[in-house]
């Protein structure tokens, strides 16, 4: 049982700060891969919550592999974020105000997979096909790096 759950089980839903990392993936294209999660039925980026003794890059790391089936070989942070548009409700309830350090994969390989349940699909959009339930602290973090973000040398 990972940190979250397990303080969720302690404080119930109230609010949380989170701690964690996002992981901005650019094709050859420059079309960033997007998930469509099964907790919130909307398009976000990949990444989660830190686990006890883990460093932000390992956070990266395994975010990535658990919820793409991809690898990389580094990863270049973007920035950190945090402030109250970056709170998030669940549908289940839980509230929580996260702290997001935004990688951006490096060196990426592997083969995109489903493998944790997270993820309805994967896929990559560019910035003229993006979808429209883009969830909101995803859209904020994209917003907030501007057209820097569709100028990132591909990661692949």
């Amino acid at each position: 049982m990972g940190y979250i759950s397990q303080l969720r089980k302690v404080i119930g839903q109230r609010p949380i700060i989170s701690v964690g990392a996002t992981i901005l993936v650019v094709n050859e294209k420059k079309e960033i891969l997007f998930q469509y999660r099964s907790d919130t039925l909307n398009w976000g980026l990949p990444g989660g919550s830190m686990e006890i003794g883990e460093t932000l890059e390992e956070v990266a790391a395994r975010e990535l592999h658990e919820e793409t089936g991809l690898f990389a070989s580094n990863f270049e942070l973007m920035g950190v974020f945090s402030g109250p548009c970056y709170y998030f409700k669940y549908p289940n309830g839980d509230e929580t105000y996260s702290v997001i350090s935004l990688f951006r994969a490096i060196g990426v390989s592997g083969q995109l997979e489903m493998n944790d349940g997270e993820s309805l699909n994967l896929q990559f959009f560019n910035k003229n096909t993006l979808p429209r339930d883009i969830e909101n602290r995803a859209k904020t973090l994209l917003e907030s790096l501007g057209e820097k973000f569709w100028e990132l040398d591909n990661s692949f």
